[in-house]
């Protein structure tokens, strides 16, 4: 029987390069001059921080990464931006990056199958869904069902069997 996964994984050595794209890019703009403005990638904790002088850099900085990672085609949904902080008088910012599928978004995959009318059969295995159905195109109206969707996180398809 025909099945594939939908899973949300990330690829942190795109991560890893777009950081490192905007550090450079720091590094030549001319509004940054004379700033301490930096971008920080902490992979063990899956977290990103900017740093700048104002607000306003750091919304630039944060702006600056979104561009490189939709270069390096990393959906900047994976980014879960948090509340900006006074550090001294520096700005800090940490952004989260959301890695695999929690129950909660498994739980709504599942339920938009059900509901969409599709018979196509869903099953939640720990960090991923599994679809199966005994037809391919049945399948593949699924995965169209889904990139329609806004879940807040980017959805990939893999483990396609026949």
């Amino acid at each position: 029987m025909p099945s594939f996964d939908v899973v949300s994984e990330l690829e942190m050595f795109e991560i890893a390069h777009a950081v490192n794209n905007t550090s450079k890019e720091i590094a030549t703009r001319f509004d940054f001059r004379g700033s301490e403005a930096t971008v920080e990638l902490k992979e063990k904790s899956k977290e990103i921080q900017l740093s700048a002088n104002s607000d306003f850099q750091v919304d630039q900085l944060r702006s600056m990464l979104e561009t490189h990672l939709i270069k390096r085609k990393v959906d900047p949904q994976v980014l879960d931006v948090k509340d900006m902080q006074a550090s001294g008088r520096r700005m800090l910012q940490t952004i989260a990056l959301k890695d695999g599928l929690d129950q909660d978004s498994a739980k709504k995959i599942v339920k938009i199958i059900k509901e969409s009318g599709i018979k196509a059969q869903a099953s939640i295995q720990g960090d991923k869904v599994r679809i199966s159905d005994k037809k391919r195109d049945t399948l593949q109206s699924v995965m169209a069902l889904l990139r329609e969707q806004n879940l807040g996180l980017p959805l990939q398809f893999n483990n396609f069997k026949d």
